[in-house]
């Protein structure tokens, strides 16, 4: 994904509101169920961690993409937004 993909995807954030709430539990395995779920459906999805300070949450933005297959796109205090393109049922049209 280049860094124009990026910058549009970005651009969609602003009228999507937060799907996912991350909170005390952290990350279980139906919180990352729910993440594929809304990825499958969505494609840009709003996640809120409310949990641990910056560090904790990168670890956690980590290991979502990394399950999950997703890219982090933007992350801006306990909110992130990650990206997973599908394949089957395209949703967002990304340009060249």
């Amino acid at each position: 994904m280049n860094n124009h993909q990026k910058k549009f995807l970005r651009s969609l954030l602003h009228e999507r509101n937060v799907i996912i709430w991350i909170g005390q539990k952290g990350l279980t395995d139906a919180v990352l169920k729910e993440i594929d779920q809304a990825l499958n459906h969505h494609e840009l999805v709003k996640i809120k961690i409310r949990n641990g300070d910056k560090d904790e949450r990168s670890k956690i933005i980590e290991e979502i993409c990394s399950q999950s297959a997703s890219i982090n796109i933007q992350t801006k205090g306990s909110i992130a937004a990650i990206y997973r393109a599908n394949t089957d049922n395209p949703v967002i049209n990304l340009p060249n």
